[in-house]
């Protein structure tokens, strides 16, 4: 253990070693040191005042200021997006600056630009009303008199008339006499969408006693209610009677229909059309006048919006922050407790003395180191290479506090099992090229607001990078490009007895002695009818290995975690036996693939391990490999079978009997001292009594025996699952074959270039969407499941909580204030 301490440490295979510092710092410094300490960012806080609400702490008339004045700031930025003007690229950075000033500012200006919408809200809606009359005197002046004629007629006539409506009329006229009069009329504009609707209830309300004529206006109106644009319809009523009127008026206020006065006599007409075309210069010339003071002060506000909304929001963090520490009314200071790495802790000092000389303090602040026993959070330097792989492992779960890391491992396991599935160099090139286009271009990219899915790519933007580089390694192992072999490393190896090899088997090639191909899969191999069962039993046993390698590393591991945290009964009652019984079954299966790969041997291995558990004795005939290998399949029979009860018993037992020791020895110390002492060992011993009686014999026991199960089981369907490299690579290859060969070459086989140019976009487009993209996401989710439970539930606990220190750079304009 000491030799391990003195190793140079590893900040990304452990998480960095944190403290827990106890601050004190006095009021009239407080808010400079709380403001250094957030630049730093290299604290995070707890709050010591978890039982107060929001509006009991100290703070809290500070942080309702600081948001109502975000409030004012939401809205000057929401005016200036209407107005269409842009922020300052560089807005002011003075540090001098007062709040109170500020929030008078603020409220002048929100007070201005209030008054301004007031007015011009009422001015257009002045506006929009003058426009639409003026409409109006133009639209009824055209049919006015002609219609006013015919609707007098039409009046007579139904008076004179026999039948239901004039006996009706009459009826209706003798129960108020009041109502005999004079041809009366309305003008107005209702709505376009409305007019069919309105001209129907108009009509069975009077029972047909009306005139109604209308005239679409050509283009949009905007409407003095609403101030949206609509298409409009001007009418004009002409009726008889006071109920008829009543019933129309309440009609046109019930559909939105705008009345308006208009005067018979032809000479008020063109006075008031005048006197409306000049009124409307006017309310332009003052809305125009309104504007270009509303646009003068909104310039104003954005020279500096986007310093004012970093500066309200630091503050607000600061306010809130500063409602985490208690108050000693007493020394009038505040006291804080805070989580921060070791190794930042002169760093921290420095500011806290830069804080006090520059708020003018006569005390510096405190700082000094807690001893706690709560579990640090868990903290890692990462850079946008690392932080990428850190994300993976963290989307699992944050690591217990300085337990090993998978992210060391994962920067290349990942990428390497996700081309093992992938493989083809023609693809890995194509993925390569996408993502340099996001690391050349990252600062750009990195400023703008991406969809979803490319921010996705582009956060990934290294991950892709190495999964493209194993790619094309994995596809000149499997010697594919486009699913076509090429001799890059050498002729191959394999001569034909005949003299064409396109329907050979492997019975039919001869192999040279002397030779092998350098690389990869020989290129005879592709187009054989042998293709499929080589590529098939390589891929399958190579999954395999790889499988074993990779459990076996978690598995070391977890040897490297109980060391480090000096837990002995890990190491010789889980590690050794969890290491015994996977590599007496599965080890010892690789090492048979290896054998037969090396030896060319034609055993079945299936054979070999059904028989090594159901007749471990029986004679192995042409399946064996080497000398002694029935001894040695009894012998790692026996230590599997071992390896189970060891796993199971006697860990829970060993913990029973120390807590018993524990417990014997605390008596007899209680026993054998004097009050005193009795008293300094209950203080002392607090903490230990507490685990004492959460110890349960039981639980621990069943917790081990779910444990042991779950390894047991998971051995076996753990290396199973390691064979989804073997199908997701087999299935990309078949895919790649059949888009070449079903359709470029199908289509090139064909003499017209346009076949072949439809051809060339069709298998574009299938290797772009299917190879390319859904089989990359594919075998990216298949590698992610192969670290997240086969190889990380080796080791990895995953229970920990991250490191969320208190940092300006962590506020997001963007976000809400």
């Amino acid at each position: 253990m000491n030799r391990m301490k003195d190793l140079p440490p590893m900040h990304l295979l452990r998480s960095e070693q944190m403290i827990l510092v106890q601050l004190i710092i006095p009021v009239e410094s407080a808010h400079d040191t709380v403001t250094y300490l957030a630049h730093l960012g290299l604290l995070q806080f707890k709050d010591l005042n978890s039982g107060k609400s929001a509006f009991q702490r100290t703070y809290a008339n500070q942080v309702k200021r600081c948001g109502e004045m975000a409030r004012k700031l939401r809205y000057f930025k929401d005016q200036t997006t209407k107005a269409g003007i842009q922020l300052a690229a560089r807005p002011t950075t003075d540090k001098d600056f007062d709040l109170e000033e500020l929030e008078v500012k603020f409220s002048e200006f929100e007070a201005e630009l209030r008054e301004i919408e007031v007015n011009s809200e009422k001015l257009n809606r002045r506006y929009n009303e003058l426009t639409e009359f003026q409409t109006v005197l133009h639209k009824a002046g055209r049919f006015f008199n002609s219609h006013q004629s015919e609707a007098n007629g039409r009046s007579r006539f139904v008076e004179d008339s026999d039948g239901e409506g004039a006996v009706l009329l009459e009826q209706e006229m003798q129960t108020d006499p009041a109502k005999q009069g004079r041809l009366g009329y309305i003008t107005g504009l209702v709505a376009k969408s409305k007019s069919a609707a309105f001209e129907r209830i108009l009509f069975r309300a009077t029972r047909g006693n009306l005139l109604f004529k209308q005239d679409v206006i050509s283009g949009h109106v905007t409407d003095s209610t609403t101030g949206e644009k609509v298409e409009k319809a001007v009418f004009v009523i002409f009726f008889s009677g006071d109920r008829a009127q009543s019933k129309i008026s309440k009609i046109c206020e019930a559909f939105g229909a705008s009345r308006y006065p208009f005067p018979e006599d032809v000479s008020m007409q063109r006075q008031m059309l005048g006197e409306v075309a000049e009124r409307l210069t006017e309310l332009r010339t003052t809305l125009d006048a309104g504007n270009l003071h509303r646009d003068a002060v909104l310039k104003t506000i954005a020279y500096q919006l986007e310093f004012w909304i970093s500066l309200v929001q630091r503050e607000k963090a600061v306010y809130h922050t500063l409602n985490m520490l208690s108050i000693d009314i007493t020394r009038k200071c505040l006291v804080a407790e805070a989580w921060c790495p070791l190794s930042a802790s002169n760093q921290i000092q420095e500011a806290l003395q830069r804080a006090a000389f520059d708020s003018n303090s006569q005390v510096g602040a405190v700082f000094h180191e807690l001893q706690s026993k709560d579990l640090p959070p868990t903290y890692f330097k990462t850079n946008k290479f690392s932080g990428a792989f850190q994300d993976i492992v963290d989307a699992y779960g944050v690591g217990r506090y300085q337990e090993a890391n998978p992210a060391v491992f994962t920067i290349i396991t990942f990428p390497f099992l996700f081309a093992v599935m992938f493989g083809d160099w023609a693809h890995g090139i194509a993925l390569l090229m996408a993502s340099l286009y996001l690391i050349l271009r990252e600062k750009r990219l990195g400023s703008k607001k991406l969809g979803d899915i490319m921010e996705m790519a582009f956060g990934g933007r290294y991950i892709i990078l190495l999964m493209s580089i194993f790619s094309i390694y994995t596809g000149f192992v499997y010697n594919e490009f486009f699913s076509v072999p090429f001799s890059l490393f050498g002729s191959s190896a394999y001569k034909c007895r005949e003299l064409s090899c396109s329907d050979a088997t492997t019975t039919g090639l001869l192999k040279s002695p002397s030779y092998t191909y350098p690389f990869g899969v020989d290129p005879v191999w592709h187009g054989s009818r042998s293709e499929l069962p080589f590529l098939n039993s390589l891929k399958m046993k190579m999954s395999i290995v790889l499988g074993v390698i990779h459990m076996m590393l978690g598995i070391g591991l977890s040897y490297f975690n109980a060391k480090f945290f000096n837990n002995p009964l890990d190491i010789w009652y889980q590690f050794v036996p969890q290491v015994l019984f996977l590599g007496a079954m599965f080890g010892y299966l690789s090492l048979l693939i290896i054998i037969k790969w090396c030896s060319g041997s034609q055993a079945d291995l299936y054979h070999v391990m059904i028989y090594m558990f159901l007749s471990p004795t029986a004679d192995l005939g042409e399946n064996s490999l080497f000398w002694g290998q029935r001894g040695i399949q009894v012998m790692l029979v026996l230590i599997a079978v071992v390896s189970v009860p060891w796993m199971l018993f006697p860990k829970p037992f060993i913990l029973r009997k120390r807590h018993l020791e524990k417990l014997q020895g605390r008596a007899y110390g209680i026993l054998g001292g004097t009050d005193l002492d009795s008293i300094d060992l209950d203080q002392e011993h607090e903490h230990d009594e507490e685990q004492l009686e959460e110890f349960e014999f039981g639980e621990i026991f069943v917790h081990q025996m779910i444990h042991t199960i779950e390894f047991v089981l998971g051995a076996v369907s753990n290396t199973a699952s390691y064979l989804r490299l073997w199908a997701l690579s087999l299935a990309h290859a078949q895919l790649s074959s059949v888009f070449y060969e079903r359709v470029l070459l199908l289509a090139w086989s064909y003499q017209s270039i346009i076949i072949r140019l439809i051809g060339c976009l069709v298998f574009a487009s299938a290797t772009i969407g299917v190879l390319l993209v859904m089989e990359t996401l594919s075998a990216f989710l298949h590698a992610l499941r192969l670290h997240w439970v086969e190889f990380q539930n080796k080791f990895y606990q995953g229970d920990g909580y991250k490191f969320s220190p208190f940092s300006f750079s962590a506020l997001n304009s963007d976000d809400d204030l």
